[in-house]
């Protein structure tokens, strides 16, 4: 790995800019990629294209992401079989009966989010696929959609007592401690790290208040409007990663059964439940809780196994009740994995911008900077949350950033305070708080390409209308945490001024944009009872 000092920043940046500006994502990251090709090579143009694809055939055939495309592909044709039988529609039907406004599809989307807390994957897949039909009906934006089920998968996952987060977390934790000798027990201080993940919480919390109140501000403001007003739920000339309706035509069902979405889902969720299981008790020796067989499941086994249920189950079923022919349904299927592309695409390119970034030191140099500065151990969680989210947003990654910051934020805590465990756990918190917002505001982030996927949403929409927001819920956190260095070390009295700060600034925010695009109060209207057909 060269030492570029502050040219290791190139590649992530030049993929970021290029993401926004041009509004080609895959053609932003495979720059960004190709850059960090010819800094790896010696700026050799030659040897540096041959990087690249190296990196992009090492991404590919990587055990763990090659499950994750084939997990894809399966999804897309599961998706492609319940759509196509007439099951989506006939679940969206039955729900819409008790879904009478487009608040209440926007407060089930929420509700739904958090109730999938065990892996943030499925959670984008169920609350995506699940909501979609009804927020179409209902004229939610996708964008708002997709914001939803982004702002709920990996802040619930993250924090949650019992998912397929908790056991990478700990053994980061573990292995810290291990090298330092800290005898407190690693899920101690990962339990106590929990009420100092600020942007994780606020994040969860905003969007429970933004939908309740139909109050939005930003680009979301233009993209609800544009929805309730002319029925729009994605712009005119969006892309979306995952255009089901243009795939894949109308049902041959207009009125199918639910059973067709229903068993099937069912089927993705409860062989994944087991997968997660049986892989974790696999891993782990002796006698194991089940808090340490989730710890060591493995999550992209455990969906393929849950994806391939789910094609199975609606093949049978389809097949069964003859709904569809042989024929007719491989055609499904091969339209739904045509689905999964772009997104394919662009989730290889995002894993391979990664390895570029890992060639020229990015994480290091920014990691570097933030060690040499000789501060206060008080101010150690702000600068350690600043970090995570700089190092998040320009890689893309949350758990890589979890895996080069937590070695050096235990040790940094541990050394400049080891008298006050709550400078500790505050830094564990930042880590993992930090690393979730380059999920939601990094275009090349792996998760936020999924929410955009499943949702059926633009990607450069979805990531413009979401920084606002990530950045209120961030911007909450960081004052939290000058008030940690200024002596207010307890969550109990942190967290209730983090939520008056929340909606205070979602207060202010709406109210301002609301004034700026002519909107009363940024609050959209409600539809169907404000709006006629």
């Amino acid at each position: 790995m060269g030492d570029f000092g502050v040219l290791s920043l190139l590649p992530p940046l030049v993929a970021i800019v290029l993401a926004i500006w041009t509004k080609r994502v895959v053609f932003a990251l495979f720059a960004g990629v190709w850059v960090g090709g010819w800094m790896a090579a010696g700026w050799n143009p030659i040897t540096g294209t041959i990087k690249t694809f190296e990196w992009i055939v090492g991404n590919v055939t990587d055990s763990w992401n090659a499950t994750i495309l084939i997990f894809d592909f399966l999804i897309g044709a599961g998706v492609g079989l319940i759509y196509k039988s007439g099951g989506v529609h006939a679940i969206a039907n039955a729900l819409t009966k008790r879904i009478k406004t487009s608040r209440d599809a926007t407060l089930l989307g929420w509700l739904l989010g958090v109730l999938v807390f065990f892996d943030d994957y499925t959670n984008t897949i169920i609350v995506g696929n699940t909501m979609r039909p009804i927020t179409d009906k209902m004229r939610v934006s996708r964008e708002m959609l997709a914001y939803i089920d982004d702002s709920t998968a990996a802040p619930v996952a993250g924090i949650a007592l019992v998912s397929t987060w908790i056991g990478y977390e700990l053994g980061l934790i573990k292995e810290a401690f291990g090298k330092l000798n800290i005898s407190m027990g690693e899920y101690y201080a990962w339990l106590h790290s929990v009420p100092y993940r600020f942007y994780s919480i606020f994040a969860i919390i905003l969007v429970f208040i933004v939908a309740y109140t139909q109050r939005h501000y930003g680009a979301m403001l233009k993209a609800e409007m544009r929805a309730r007003t002319t029925g729009k739920v994605v712009r005119d000339g969006a892309k979306p990663l995952m255009a089901t309706e243009s795939d894949l035509g109308q049902p041959k069902l207009e009125k199918g059964s639910i059973h067709f979405f229903v068993w099937p889902i069912l089927s993705l969720v409860f062989v994944t439940l087991y997968g997660l299981y049986y892989t974790g008790k696999s891993a782990c020796e002796g006698a194991c809780s089940f808090k340490d067989i989730l710890g060591n499941a493995d999550s992209a086994t455990s969906l393929l196994w849950g994806s391939f249920a789910m094609v199975l189950v609606a093949l049978v079923l389809i097949l069964a009740t003859k709904t569809m022919t042989v024929e007719e349904a491989e055609s499904a299927m091969i339209q739904g994995m045509k689905q999964m592309m772009m997104a394919t695409v662009i989730l290889v390119l995002a894993w391979s911008i990664k390895s570029a970034t890992e060639a020229v030191g990015t994480a290091d140099y920014v990691v570097g900077l933030a060690k040499s500065a000789n501060v206060p151990a008080g101010l150690i969680p702000m600068i350690i949350f600043l970090t995570a989210m700089f190092i998040s947003f320009t890689t893309g990654t949350s758990w890589g950033t979890f895996g080069i910051l937590m070695p050096i934020a235990i040790p940094l805590a541990h050394e400049l305070a080891p008298n006050d465990p709550h400078i500790l756990f505050a830094s564990i918190g930042a880590v993992f708080a930090g690393g979730i917002f380059g999920d939601h505001c990094s275009p090349i982030s792996d998760t936020t390409i999924m929410s955009s996927m499943f949702s059926g949403s633009d990607h450069i929409d979805h990531v413009t209308t979401q920084i606002p927001y990530a950045v209120t819920a961030a911007s909450v956190g960081l004052v939290l945490y000058v008030l940690f260095a200024a002596g207010i070390r307890s969550p109990v009295i942190l967290l209730p001024i983090g939520a008056v700060l929340l909606v205070l600034a979602w207060y202010f925010l709406s109210e301002w944009y609301g004034k700026k695009y002519g909107i009363p109060h940024g609050r959209v209207p409600i539809y169907p009872t404000e709006i006629s057909e």
